[in-house]
């Protein structure tokens, strides 16, 4: 029975050496003096910002993409015991002793060492010899530009990393397709190829374009498998819903999971609340939820409100009335009402509240039982400080001569009677019958009389003169035929009325509200919301110093200093290697005529070489190629300030094809002995040339050793480069 005992158990394992080698070595080069320079470099004063707001759980919005390597970041300074207490208010700020800088650093490092063996393993699936794909992984460990990003608390070597591993999943899945089909391994890289695109685009949405490729390409295959008459129907349909469960539906999970840990973390309110929903606002710990913490949820008539703009943007306001009135005469010459002004003031103001009347009673406040305004009812707003009503009429707005003025109606006795019925229509109803809600409801009044819409117009033009105190200017907006956000409203701040008189009501409308609702948004309306400010919300494009055009990065006529040392000549610039940009260019120069001459011979049933060489040329290409082109054309489409950074993604893909076409060229067009040993010696000479290049300019990459003027000069290379040199 224990007969198994009387011998050892061995176990056999097979160990890449190459590989191993690769990571050591990629982890030295990144890992090595990684706290050096203890100070801020370029764009960690960007992060590091957002890593201090989540060790203090404080809400934030960054326009540049969505949370989860914002969250990868901050788990390193987290790791590290950081309490979020520094001032990033400058590039080369020196860390104090609260930081811990190597620990901020450390994942984009291990992630920019990790792109080196997982380049020589991509090389390998695409079935290329271990020396092309060893060539392939020493490029990527030499490139200084890559160096230098994966060295600081910044997020694109983590992106190449995952777009990396998402390319080497689903190539070792495609080549366990024929003969493991539905395997342990062959679900595992599938799942995984599916889990590394949700990550990438978790990371920054230029994730996207390698995402895109890969559902092209699997696409692509599936077609080809559809072809396939050795496969049943059924067989298709479980391949079908195999790769849509892990290459769409769990992706899509993933990416909805990284916003839900990121809001579960930010439960505080921070400087951003006022770009959200008052309903988002009401959600965090603190800000608005304090004010609005106990309001009653139904708006019922006598109600004391405030209305916020939908919109938010620019800037947040607040509809709001003041005493003094319209100019009789504008500059231009149009007359006025005369009537009290009203506006949208951007903050928080007494003159803001506003009371909801019912147009056929007399009283202010609200009865017992309260009676609740629905979707459709006609209602009348008092001004609560003012007690004047809410009005518009058909005269020419004072900034706006296309629409109607909206004032509160002064009784001048003249020929100009009150127009101040407004219908309440709840945009986001459920039901007609839908009760109006603090917070909740989005709202729009529409005029009984002309059917003009109450408009927040300064939103999107100038502010008023100096009659208006530059407050932003609220019209009756005639053409409401579409929907725009600066036409719709919520009630934020909410009480129900209990004094008629107006001295004791003015009493009340600075007292808070003592009742106990709850308005908790639910996680999916809190991501729709955020994810949309994501998206649409765009800081002004300010020109950088530093910022470049995408036809720069080709030949790298652009450079990056991230950071001087305040009294020596140390710096860093993000730069790449020249003799690898170069080679790079050429090899997909060559690639495309290659393919071209390739193409055109076929068409004439001329077939220069095999046809599993030209399914391999094709298929590296469509990774290779295919990735540089859709990591780098669409950049020709954005608007928005581009940095030779945002490059990086496509000039690893680029790098990639360069051993792909040598390998190419010494096995299919240098056909002798000597071609081959020639471009073997020359293929020898031109690594030496990267790693000369490497090394003359690692000082600039790693910020170390300081360098002389005179030395700075010779690294000069470019006449666009901008080298730091102090005078002397």
């Amino acid at each position: 029975m224990l007969g198994f005992l009387k011998e050892p158990v061995v176990v056999t394992a097979e160990i890449n050496v190459n590989l191993v080698a690769l990571t050591v070595i990629g982890l030295i080069s990144r890992l090595w003096g990684l706290c050096y320079p203890r100070a801020v470099v370029f764009d960690e004063v960007y992060y590091g910002q957002f890593v201090s707001l989540y060790m203090k759980r404080i809400f934030f919005v960054d326009d540049s993409g969505p949370p989860f390597g914002h969250m990868l970041l901050a788990l390193g300074g987290y790791l590290g015991g950081f309490d979020g207490n520094f001032l990033w208010n400058r590039i080369g700020a020196e860390y104090s002793m609260n930081v811990p800088v190597w620990s901020l650093r450390l994942l984009p490092a291990l992630a920019g060492a990790l792109c080196v063996p997982l380049a020589y393993q991509i090389l390998v699936e695409l079935h290329f010899s271990h020396c092309a794909a060893l060539g392939a992984a020493l490029l990527i460990l030499l490139e200084n530009s890559l160096i230098t990003q994966s060295r600081f608390m910044l997020l694109e070597s983590i992106l190449i990393f995952f777009i990396l591993l998402a390319v080497l999943s689903y190539l070792k899945f495609y080549n366990l397709q024929k003969h493991s089909a539905f395997s342990g391994s062959w679900w595992f890289w599938l799942l995984l190829t599916g889990v590394a695109c949700s990550c990438a685009v978790g990371v920054k949405y230029m994730g996207l374009f390698t995402y895109m490729l890969l559902l092209a390409t699997a696409g692509l295959h599936f077609w080809h498998m559809i072809g396939d008459q050795n496969l049943s129907n059924v067989s298709l349909l479980c391949h079908f819903l195999a790769r849509g469960l892990a290459l769409i539906i769990i992706p899509m999970g993933l990416y909805l999971s990284f916003f839900y840990v990121h809001l579960a973390l930010l439960y505080r309110s921070g400087p951003h609340d006022q770009i959200m929903t008052s309903a988002f606002q009401a959600s965090l710990e603190g800000g608005l939820a304090r004010i609005t913490q106990g309001q009653p949820l139904e708006v019922a008539y006598g109600s004391q409100i405030t209305l916020r703009n939908v919109l938010g943007k620019p800037v947040q306001c607040w509809l709001h009335s003041h005493t003094n009135t319209y100019p009789i005469r504008y500059e231009n010459g149009r007359g006025s009402s005369h009537q009290q002004q009203v506006t949208c003031y951007p903050f928080k103001d007494v003159n803001n509240w506003w009371i909801v009347k019912d147009p056929g009673m007399q009283q202010l406040v609200v009865s017992n039982p309260p009676r609740p305004v629905r979707h459709g009812h006609i209602v009348q707003l008092v001004h609560g400080i003012t007690t004047r009503y809410l009005n518009t009429h058909d005269v020419a707005a004072p900034l706006s001569p296309h629409s109607q003025e909206v004032s509160c109606y002064i009784d001048y006795n003249i020929s100009m009677p009150a127009q101040n019925l407004w219908r309440v229509e709840i945009v986001n109803r459920e039901s007609d019958t839908d009760v109006w809600k603090t917070i909740l409801s989005e709202v729009r009044f529409v005029h009984v009389n002309t059917s003009a819409v109450l408009k927040a117009s300064g939103l999107s033009g100038a502010s008023l003169p100096e009659w208006g105190y530059r407050q932003l200017e609220v019209v009756g907006e005639k053409l409401s035929k579409g929907y725009h956000q600066s036409m719709v409203w919520n009630v934020e701040e909410h009480r129900y009325g209990k004094s008629q008189e107006q001295k004791e009501r003015e009493v009340e409308l600075h007292s808070p509200t003592q009742m106990d609702i709850s308005k908790n948004l639910s996680f999916m309306a809190k991501f729709t919301e955020l994810q949309w400010k994501i998206l649409t919300l765009k800081n002004e494009d300010t020109e950088h110093k530093y910022s470049s055009s995408a036809l720069d990065w080709i030949t790298m006529d652009t450079n990056i200093a991230y950071w001087l040392h305040p009294t020596s000549g140390a710096q860093i610039h993000l730069l790449g290697n020249v003799a690898t940009w170069a080679s790079a260019n050429a090899a997909a120069l060559v690639y495309l005529c290659l393919s071209l001459w390739y193409l055109l011979r076929r068409r004439r049933k001329i077939y220069d070489i095999p046809e599993d060489a030209w399914q391999l040329w094709m298929s590296a290409g469509g990774v290779c190629a295919g990735g540089w082109a859709v990591n780098y054309l669409p950049f020709f489409l954005m608007e928005k300030t581009l940095f030779l950074y945002h490059y990086l993604p496509a000039v690893t893909f680029q790098i990639l094809l360069i051993p792909v076409v040598l390998q190419h060229l010494g096995d299919h067009l240098c056909r002798s002995v000597l071609l081959r040993s020639m471009l073997s010696a020359l293929t020898v000479a031109w690594l030496s040339s990267v790693y000369f290049v490497y090394c003359t300019f690692s000082p600039l990459s790693y910020g170390q050793p300081a360098l002389s003027p005179a030395e700075l000069r010779a690294l000069r290379w470019k006449d666009t480069w901008n080298i730091l040199i102090r005078k002397q």
